[in-house]
């Protein structure tokens, strides 16, 4: 990967030449407590990360209606029953699932959490790696997402194959990128889903992990992109710095793995090792959106793990990106001091006009310690980011 150097001069050079101003945004942040309230559950599903919300009428960019459907996907999730504050023996951990909110609007009886069990009633994971280069114990964590208008409505949703290497909270590592396929109509569980390994899991120049499909912006009419190229752009993340570089491809290509592209900090190259970093300081889960004056917003966890839910404006779906404006300070989500806060991200499609419904993952270092004295630690929280006029 190149250095951060190329992109530097180019953000140099795009502010020389009078362009957009990367660096300030008039806005109000408030919490959305309805959101967070959504999520408090007290059987079945009780906590989830890793939410990814993907409307299913494949319009990215705008607000749906109260007629559509939005697929919400976690990674690990916590099953269970609790009562008041206390949380009953018997719980699991499944490693993703899924969900279904009817509309927009967050009404808990309209949202339906799904995973799979086995024929003696045991909790499964909805997806379970089983890919060429899967190894008997890998578990899937999940990317971003989007449906294909272009492939038949194909749901498309990146696959992280997680290996358990140590004991301990951080004893495990990514070591495949997959791509799941899920054909139109289908219905949560999701029982007849393809998977195909991809090559977009890398070592960096450090010798670090990287993967693509920490986020995805459809930049397609058909998705409500304010001025599509009609390209799809696939961000990927890597290394301590976290690290931020860019794909694109058109989304009747998106299986065909040769025609992607990679920004390389001046053009779009064939290989993917030639991709140019274009920002870092990232989380590796984000989002890149369209704001109304024709900018993106690309928003983030600063530095990974940290209270701070932060954005940095790009001139474009590739940058250049400014510096990092800081959203929102999580310390008040910190019952205990062993919680961290991650992964912050918005959805478009769940935002009114001139605002971001941001979301952000609350965990522990002490898990099933402080998930014993507060067992609805572990739950998405959620931030309205509302535009001010000039």
């Amino acid at each position: 990967m190149k250095k951060l150097i190329l992109t530097l001069a180019i953000f140099s050079i795009f502010n020389h030449l009078g362009a957009q101003d990367l660096s300030t945004l008039r806005f109000k942040v408030e919490e959305a407590p309805e959101w967070s309230e959504m999520f408090i559950r007290n059987r079945g599903w009780f906590g989830g990360d890793g939410i990814y919300s993907i409307p299913l009428n494949g319009i990215e960019n705008r607000r749906a209606g109260s007629k559509d459907s939005i697929l919400f996907i976690f990674s690990d999730s916590m099953i269970g029953t609790i009562t008041g504050d206390s949380l009953h023996p018997g719980f699991v951990m499944v490693n993703n699932t899924v969900g279904i909110l009817k509309g927009v609007k967050p009404i808990k009886n309209r949202f339906q959490f799904f995973w799979k069990e086995n024929s003696e009633n045991k909790e499964l994971s909805v997806f379970k790696p089983a890919t060429p280069n899967t190894a008997g114990n890998d578990y899937y964590w999940l990317g971003d997402g989007f449906v294909n208008q272009e492939l038949a409505n194909t749901i498309y949703i990146f696959g992280y194959r997680i290996r358990n290497v140590n004991p301990g909270a951080f004893g495990f590592r990514e070591v495949g990128n997959t791509l799941i396929k899920i054909p139109a109509g289908s219905k949560p569980p999701y029982l007849n889903y393809e998977q195909m390994d991809t090559p977009f899991y890398f070592l960096d120049e450090d010798n670090e992990i990287g993967s693509y499909g920490a986020g995805i912006y459809v930049n397609t009419k058909k998705a409500g992109a304010p001025n599509p190229d009609g390209y799809i752009y696939i961000y990927g993340v890597h290394g301590k710095a976290k690290k931020l570089v860019v794909a694109r491809v058109k989304p009747i290509d998106f299986e065909g793995f040769g025609n992607w592209r990679f920004w390389n900090g001046k053009s779009w190259d064939t290989a993917m090792n030639k991709a140019a970093d274009i920002t870092d300081r990232v989380s590796n889960e984000l989002s890149v959106s369209p704001l109304p004056d024709g900018r993106f917003a690309l928003v983030f966890q600063e530095n990974g793990m940290s209270t701070s839910i932060a954005m940095r404006i790009g001139a474009s779906p590739v940058g250049p990106f400014g510096p990092v404006i800081k959203l929102w300070d999580c310390k008040s989500d910190a019952e205990e001091k062993t919680y961290f806060m991650y992964n912050a991200k918005a959805h478009p499609a769940l935002s009114d006009p001139g605002e971001l419904l941001i979301s952000y993952n609350v965990n522990s270092f002490d898990f099933l310690k402080d998930l014993a004295k507060h067992p609805h630690l572990y739950r998405p929280r959620f931030i309205r980011l509302k535009l001010l006029d000039k």
